[in-house]
């Protein structure tokens, strides 16, 4: 079989190169309480169409990542059954835990009993579009960030990673929140901007999430396409 090469990619603010051997993909929070109807953010009345969108083209990274032998780490936000880990009363990830429901018993989609945000239960399985596969890594996290109290960087660093191919939802919160820590350790991410969404906030126009792709970009990583990622990690399979 090839070794794996170089991925020259086409991005902002600049050109990146990635060495393949030392990469991996990043699907964050693509589950069911987001993105799929019948999850929290349905449930809420939130618009889950942007996350929606996101899901093919996170598919065609996916599939590239695949074919170029990457690590595909998928990380999934869910909270304990006895809601242990929701935070102390009255922190920002309680109250909005309250808003969202979390814990509440719900009925999935397919009949099953299920619950909002908690783990081993429909509504934090990842949409079936994007299924794990055998050998793909699953790591749990309880906060915005995938690095937060999980054991995420220390699989990163037992593979030998230092580029991060960073997909998920949502734009401001997990997925700016996940790149300024990659960041702090030193990782260099890039983030197709159509493998993420920010659904508008209730009675607005405004997500946030234009403006955190201008924060990761000027700051913290670098921005391209689903198609110039997987067009990248075709070419770099030598």
């Amino acid at each position: 079989m090839a070794e794996r090469g170089v991925a020259a990619l086409d991005a902002k603010p600049g050109p990146l190169e990635l060495d393949l051997s030392a990469t991996a993909m990043l699907v964050v929070d693509m589950q069911n309480d987001f993105g799929a109807t019948g999850g929290m953010f349905d449930r809420a009345g939130i618009d889950i169409s942007v996350i929606r969108r996101a899901i093919a083209p996170t598919a065609r990274v996916i599939s590239a990542a695949r074919a170029a032998r990457l690590p595909v780490i998928y990380v999934k936000e869910e909270l304990r059954p006895d809601l242990s880990d929701i935070g102390a009363e009255g922190s920002p990830h309680w109250r909005m835990c309250q808003r969202m429901a979390v814990g509440a018993e719900v009925t999935a989609p397919d009949g099953r009993p299920s619950r909002i945000h908690v783990a081993g239960t429909w509504n934090t399985e990842i949409l079936p579009e994007l299924t794990p596969r055998d050998g793909d890594v699953i790591v749990a996290k309880r906060r915005w960030s995938a690095f937060y109290g999980t054991e995420l960087d220390a699989r990163l660093r037992a593979l030998g990673v230092r580029y991060l191919v960073v997909t998920g939802c949502t734009t401001s919160l997990c997925i700016e929140s996940t790149i300024r820590d990659a960041a702090f350790r030193d990782y260099i991410c890039v983030l197709p901007a159509d493998c993420t969404g920010q659904p508008a906030r209730s009675g607005s126009s405004y997500s946030g999430h234009e403006e955190s792709l201008k924060i990761i970009e000027r700051s913290f990583g670098w921005l391209s396409c689903s198609e110039s990622v997987s067009r990248a990690l075709e070419g770099g399979q030598v």
